[in-house]
């Protein structure tokens, strides 16, 4: 059961990823979570460095879809400047969201791919619905109230992974 809390792979930021890398994996599409994945929680807009990550993907074939937990306004304000399709209010971890982006993005399971920054929710859903899953270091070191709370969780299970030897959180800091 604790291995659906283990990401396939940890990195830095989302910018450690590059497209090349995820076409010669065969992955056509990512996932994404927002908040402190892509941009600070409380940030409403895209950064021109994520907006040049995202042309990038673009560029090279790579869809991008946002799946978020938080509501319409957040999502959308966010995700319609930068004409991205996404999901809000996915209920992540549970399954109905990634089934759904799978669908949207009209790719395979196996050519895609899960980004986030929080084992609870984007982690174990993303591993739950056989996707491959990528743990990135939050954007922001504060968090709105839910997810302090799932941080807390996280911190329990990161640490026996450490102690496993299964994950280097801080060294990637």
């Amino acid at each position: 059961m604790l291995k659906l809390f283990l990401p396939n792979k940890q990195i830095k930021s989302v910018y450690d990823i590059q497209p090349e890398e995820l076409k010669a994996q065969g992955i056509k599409a990512i996932i994404t979570d927002l908040d402190n994945t892509l941009v600070a929680w409380d940030c409403p807009d895209a950064t021109p460095e994520l907006l040049e990550w995202l042309k990038n993907m673009k560029e090279h074939g790579i869809k991008v879809l946002i799946v978020s937990n938080n509501n319409k306004m957040r999502v959308s304000t966010f995700s319609h400047p930068i004409d991205i399709p996404f999901i809000f209010e996915a209920r992540k971890p549970m399954g109905k969201a990634f089934r759904q982006a799978v669908k949207l993005l009209n790719v395979k399971k196996e050519e895609t791919v899960v980004i986030g920054d929080q084992l609870l929710t984007d982690i174990f859903g993303g591993n739950r619905s056989g996707l491959y899953t990528i743990l990135v270091i939050p954007v922001a070191q504060t968090d709105g109230f839910w997810t302090r709370i799932n941080r807390k969780i996280e911190r329990k299970i990161m640490n026996v992974f450490k102690r496993k030897g299964l994950i280097q959180w801080e060294e990637n800091k």
